[in-house]
């Protein structure tokens, strides 16, 4: 059985890689989400993330289709925007299992955003199964890879 974390859950046991991927994350607005279509084929998307009161959270148009296939299956993965023709700070990826939150728990991650959100629409928590974060220097590409209970594996190309 695979153990997925919050955000909260991995930033409090790898805080210096969750800042370094929180840091990707922020550094631009739009991202890249893969998802899986009915199918099984896979789906990009663009999208949009947030870290709110310890969730990595997802919103969507309602009805969309990337909203429609985290509905029927929860399985995603998030590539961050990698920027202009640099790899400065690095480039992070997230892999999990989204959840739909409804109801009251609805209504508590959408009071959490500081701005306007368009409604109506789908509100996501990622959950998360793995995370990487690639960097490079003059020499060497670094691949930090984490899952919840083990320590960060490194390889170094």
């Amino acid at each position: 059985m695979t153990v997925m974390v919050t955000w909260k859950q991995f930033s409090e046991e790898v805080p210096a890689l969750a800042d370094a991927v929180q840091a990707r994350f922020k550094a631009h607005k739009h991202h890249v989400l893969a998802t899986l279509r009915k199918d099984g084929s896979p789906r990009v998307s663009g999208t949009e993330v947030e870290i709110l009161d310890g969730r990595l959270v997802l919103g969507s148009m309602f009805g969309a289709l990337k909203a429609k296939d985290l509905i029927r299956d929860g399985r995603y993965a998030l590539h961050s925007n990698p920027g202009e023709h640099t790899m400065e700070g690095g480039d992070a990826k997230i892999a999990g299992i989204a959840r739909e939150v409804t109801g009251d728990e609805f209504e508590a991650v959408l009071a959490s955003y500081t701005y306007e959100v368009p409604k109506p629409l789908h509100l996501f928590v990622l959950d998360i199964d793995e995370v990487v974060h690639t960097t490079v220097d003059d020499e060497h590409m670094y691949v930090d890879l984490w899952k919840p209970g083990k320590e960060i594996t490194r390889f170094t190309k």
